[in-house]
């Protein structure tokens, strides 16, 4: 009977434990520790971003190391980025861990790639002062479902090698689904 008695606190004590840790964070906030340590990562996160290239109907565009395409926010005014919340949830910002810095290939020049600390603490990509964004509606790499989008405030473009955006739009003849590379 004590061993039954110990194995239900146990599983209790486990199953409120649980139960506490989501409440933690079920309204999307993150307080205290457990909230913290548990706490999910953007999509785009990673402990090194590599951004590159890739051609298609927009022209030359910067891409993260999945060949997603990466884009621009209009609503930031400088390197530090105004997309948190839902905004983050919907264009997730490309981050690095810590102190890393971020890696260009392709046509990317280098020296135009840095980071901004973000409102949570996170450390962003930014490409010729811009921060940058990947779009939770590209499912796959090489779409641009997000191009020209009016979105939490402003517009949305794919971001071009010299670090400017592209407004131009995909032509009638690319896919629905946002063309592809």
């Amino acid at each position: 009977m004590k061993h039954r008695t110990r194995a239900f606190i146990a599983a209790t004590g486990t199953v409120f434990f649980l139960s506490a840790a989501g409440a933690a964070y079920a309204d999307g906030s993150s307080s205290g520790a457990l909230a913290a340590a548990h706490a999910p990562r953007s999509a785009a996160a990673t402990s090194q971003a590599t951004v590159t290239t890739k051609s298609g109907p927009l022209g030359t565009v910067l891409v993260n190391s999945k060949g997603h395409t990466l884009y621009l926010f209009q609503g930031d005014k400088s390197s530090t980025s105004t997309c948190n919340g839902n905004c983050a949830k919907q264009w997730p910002p490309l981050t690095v861990s810590g102190n890393t810095k971020p890696t260009g290939s392709g046509g990317v020049d280098t020296s135009k790639l840095s980071t901004t600390t973000r409102s949570d603490g996170s450390k962003q990509v930014t490409y010729n002062g811009h921060p940058l964004y990947t779009f939770s509606g590209d499912s796959k790499a090489g779409q641009t479902n997000g191009q020209g989008l009016n979105a939490f405030g402003a517009k949305w473009y794919v971001v071009g090698t010299n670090g400017k955006q592209i407004t131009k739009m995909p032509s009638s003849s690319s896919p629905p689904s946002g063309g592809g590379y």
